[in-house]
């Protein structure tokens, strides 16, 4: 991959200069390559990544918890089918659907055009349809895949449906799914406060942590918390973080892990 610094805002007294890191592959790479180093789309075309903390889910060791269960069991008679992007038809009732969804649910105001895109673009090569047999359609996520590497990309659904569970169950039917049909990893999107750490509730999730895919969900929390108590300064340079979580030191990390110029 081809990489890029884009300036971020300094923090002067912690003397923290940030970058944020663009991803552009290769010939050669795949998306998979970028999604295994830590980096998730920036546009819909495929043609930039960004390197983040984001979460996966490594399919093969998932087997459903009590937690996922007890989920599960609450969509019964809700049926999903993930289906190729050409198979799945596109209508003014499904684009309405999902407007009104992001209207209520997005930071930002959605437009037509902008959900047109989400299933128009590369971003989208499978749709995860999940239909009620008495309602119609009960929800919709966008997939991303590559070969054995799949991303949740966008999902929408009936905010007002009488399962109040109604998105985890989206979520964990599909891992679900892809776990049976032998898929690799499930990427889940950026995670980032306490209100993301649903996405951790699978049995074989990990996250990355900047310069590794970790298991630890301790390691997480302690992210999100200092985050919280905006605590200046480096990561790496906390003793705390570095004593727990990489004892072998910076400099033994960087040799493994560390980029070249």
């Amino acid at each position: 991959m081809r990489i890029l610094f884009s300036e971020a805002q300094p923090d002067y007294a912690g003397y923290v200069f940030p970058y944020a890191i663009w991803g552009f592959l290769e010939e050669g790479e795949r998306p998979a390559d970028a999604f295994a180093r830590g980096f998730l789309p920036s546009l819909p075309d495929l043609s930039r990544f960004y390197l983040c903390r984001q979460v996966r889910v490594d399919l093969a060791r998932f087997q459903p918890s009590s937690e996922n269960r007890r989920i599960l069991r609450k969509g019964t008679g809700i049926e999903c089918r993930i289906v190729e992007r050409r198979e799945f038809e596109w209508t003014d009732r499904r684009r309405d659907f999902c407007l009104d969804y992001a209207s209520r649910r997005w930071t930002s105001t959605p437009s037509p055009d902008r959900i047109d895109r989400i299933f128009a673009n590369p971003i989208t090569t499978h749709v995860a349809l999940f239909q009620d047999p008495q309602k119609g359609d009960a929800g919709i996520v966008s997939l991303f895949r590559d070969d054995k590497t799949w991303f949740y990309s966008n999902a929408f659904y009936d905010a007002d449906h009488e399962q109040r569970s109604l998105g985890a169950f989206l979520m964990t039917e599909t891992v679900r799914q892809l776990s049976e049909s032998g898929a690799a990893h499930l990427h889940l999107g950026t995670c980032y406060s306490r209100s993301a750490l649903y996405k951790t509730r699978f049995p074989g999730v990990e996250f990355f942590n900047g310069f590794r895919w970790s298991g630890d969900l301790d390691e997480l929390k302690h992210l999100i918390e200092r985050q919280e108590k905006e605590t200046p300064g480096h990561l790496l340079e906390e003793d705390a973080y570095r004593q727990r979580w990489i004892p072998e030191g910076a400099a033994e990390l960087a040799s493994r892990n560390g980029l070249r110029f």
